[in-house]
């Protein structure tokens, strides 16, 4: 009788350590300009996924009450870094300066509008954790679903068969927010563009890398119109095609960096 009842419970307890839960290992880099109806939100959402550990804000001088709500949040999540420049310098030197602030392993970049849903950063960690990908780009076309206005899909189709022809790569959606890095490999390259240009500059120079593993995994998105706060506009499209231009031709000193240890899931 005593080994009947004995055995279940050996049974049940090779089973939950062999449960696995993934490790937090994620920075959350949000560059962030007059923001204040939103930035609350996200950062609630951001906070709650599993896998990050640290959340580096830079507002980049807004002047709608944005600095004085993130003020409050390194109190109420100590896993919240707070910065602002004192000019507005652009979405790219903001993503900079947050990078010079990163602990943890591996970045992903967050915009403040909640167009990108946090969840989807357990999809975009899974090719990491498993060896597929070096890099993981988040598409909002892979699932077939209209999710954007007509002229704004074919804008972005256009950049983006522009940047597949000149650098070889095969991707779907070249201008997508949520990007997923190693810390040491985008802190490796040679990051110059200040404001939206940071985006087709990191995917040109990221083409150049020898054995570099880049994928796209399917993602929502919610998008909000110009009316709502969204600040990307012709001036910056006009800034893409120069940069898939000059970036896809210039070379790029030797990048040394390697895949980040301690990323896979851990057992409890």
């Amino acid at each position: 009788m005593s080994e009947q009842l004995h055995k279940p419970a050996k049974h049940e307890s090779r089973f939950s350590s062999q449960r696995k839960t993934p490790a937090p290992c994620l920075a959350v880099l949000v560059p962030v300009f007059n923001e204040s109806n939103y930035v609350s939100a996200m950062l609630e959402q951001v906070l709650n996924q599993p896998s990050v550990s640290e959340v580096i804000v830079v507002d980049d001088y807004s002047q709608d009450g944005t600095w004085d709500i993130l003020k409050s949040w390194p109190a109420r999540d100590n896993r919240v870094k707070v910065f602002r420049h004192e000019t507005n310098r652009g979405k790219g030197a903001a993503l900079r300066t947050a990078l010079s602030i990163v602990q943890a392993p591996l970045v992903i970049i967050q915009d403040a509008d909640l167009e990108y849903d946090p969840a989807e950063y357990e999809r975009m960690l899974e090719p990491i954790r498993s060896g597929q990908a070096d890099v993981v780009y988040g598409s909002r076309f892979m699932a077939g679903v209209r999710v954007t206005t007509f002229a704004h899909r074919m804008i972005n189709w256009g950049l983006t068969v522009l940047m597949n022809l000149c650098t070889g790569l095969r991707l779907t959606d070249v201008h997508t927010c949520l990007k997923l890095f190693p810390t040491s490999l985008l802190r490796s390259l040679p990051l110059e563009e200040q404001r939206f240009g940071f985006c087709p500059e990191i995917t040109a120079k990221i083409s150049k890398i020898p054995g570099l593993q880049l994928i796209e995994v399917p993602i929502s998105y919610n998008p909000r119109q110009h009316a709502a706060g969204k600040k990307i506009g012709l001036v910056d499209g006009v800034r893409a095609l120069y940069c898939i231009f000059i970036y896809s031709m210039r070379k790029i000193p030797t990048v040394n960096w390697k895949s980040p240890a301690g990323v896979g899931p851990n057992e409890h």
